[in-house]
């Protein structure tokens, strides 16, 4: 490949005149946004232990009165986007947030798509579009682009919840933006329990509801319940893995970020290849070791951990004797409506 020439090689007032145009000459750059075989990426491989982040967000509650943080977060930064871009990879963002007894974080609203995947405590719920979802440890809850949302404690303990967005990229898209509200009034009805079995649609009249969002609460029982009749029935399946999908579309229940949830086996290793998409894992119940070529991690319960797209994961599970359950966010959605998704089994490149 032969070497393109660099903005040194051009004469200085060349430069200078093509800058007062706003004039930017693209070959000594083309190689940096178009690299040869393997994309460039600043998300790097970063581990987030709970037990580090807990006590301080506990102190976030003492310093900080819920009317003062509107938001009682933790950002979970990767250092390869330099952590005042608050972002987690290209278009994630994940943040610990915190909920006293007796709080109540106002309804508002925003461009980004968020989902709450509850980490820890009881007595919290957060209301969406007037449906009142409560918040238990492993419920996946949705708050998606547009919807008034919510958070409210009426619980003795504190509650705390992995926020999941794909605010990197709305921001990056000049989109990002939020309006305050009222109180929401509740709704009667619980989109959880109308289509709380599989294969089966509310369908009064013969008609469907419509709604972009009709299941807002996938609670964990469930998701578990369903893992551990797939590893009971399959014994056959190397990966024991559920996709948190619409129930009427079964499309990703998100449109840019999507949501999984996987069971280890007791002594399991699961050697998944390079994808396009970054990947968070969060572990719910057990333990598990989460390793790439250039390095690896050990994760406990509510640990989180981050790894960059094109590159080979292996998961071990770390808990004995015992399953281990992982909540997973990636790309995937976004990178499939762009056409860019891409599996590279053989780690050799593929246009999609």
């Amino acid at each position: 490949m032969n070497d393109l020439g660099r903005l040194e090689d051009l004469p200085v007032d060349y430069v200078a005149e093509l800058r007062a145009l706003n004039l930017v000459p693209l070959w000594p750059s083309l190689r940096g946004v178009l690299p040869p075989t393997m994309p460039a990426r600043q998300t790097q491989a970063t581990h987030w232990a709970y037990q580090a982040i807990k006590p301080l967000l506990l102190k976030a509650g003492e310093l900080t009165p819920i009317e003062k943080a509107e938001r009682r977060v933790l950002v979970l930064a990767n250092p390869g986007h330099t952590l005042e871009k608050m972002q987690a990879s290209a278009a994630m963002y994940l943040g610990m947030q915190l909920l006293m007894p007796g709080e109540w974080a106002p309804s508002h609203r925003h461009t980004p798509n968020a989902v709450r995947m509850v980490v820890e405590g009881e007595g919290a719920w957060t209301t969406v579009d007037g449906e009142k979802c409560p918040m238990s440890r492993g419920d996946l809850i949705l708050t998606p682009t547009g919807l008034w949302h919510e958070h409210g404690h009426d619980g003795t303990e504190p509650v705390i919840w992995l926020d999941v967005l794909d605010l990197p990229l709305a921001y990056y898209l000049e989109v990002s933006y939020h309006l305050n509200g009222a109180r929401q009034a509740v709704n009667p009805g619980h989109g959880d329990r109308a289509y709380a079995r599989g294969g089966l649609a509310p369908t009064p009249v013969f008609g469907r509801s419509g709604r972009r969002y009709p299941m807002l609460r996938y609670p964990w029982v469930d998701a578990k319940a369903a893992l551990e009749a797939m590893a009971h029935d399959r014994p056959d399946l190397d990966a024991v893995q559920v996709t948190y999908v619409n129930p009427e579309t079964g499309d990703d229940v998100e449109n840019v970020l999507g949501f999984h949830a996987l069971m280890l086996r007791p002594g399991q290793t699961l050697a998944l290849p390079a994808r396009s998409p970054a990947v968070v894992y969060h572990v719910i119940e057990g333990a598990a070791h989460v390793a790439t070529e250039a390095q690896g991690f050990d994760l406990v319960a509510a640990d989180t951990c981050c790894i960059p797209g094109y590159t080979a994961t292996t998961l071990t599970n770390a808990s004995g004797s015992a399953p281990a359950f992982l909540f997973i966010a990636d790309e995937s959605p976004l990178h499939r409506k762009l056409g860019v998704y891409e599996v590279r089994a053989d780690g050799q490149p593929s246009m999609p």
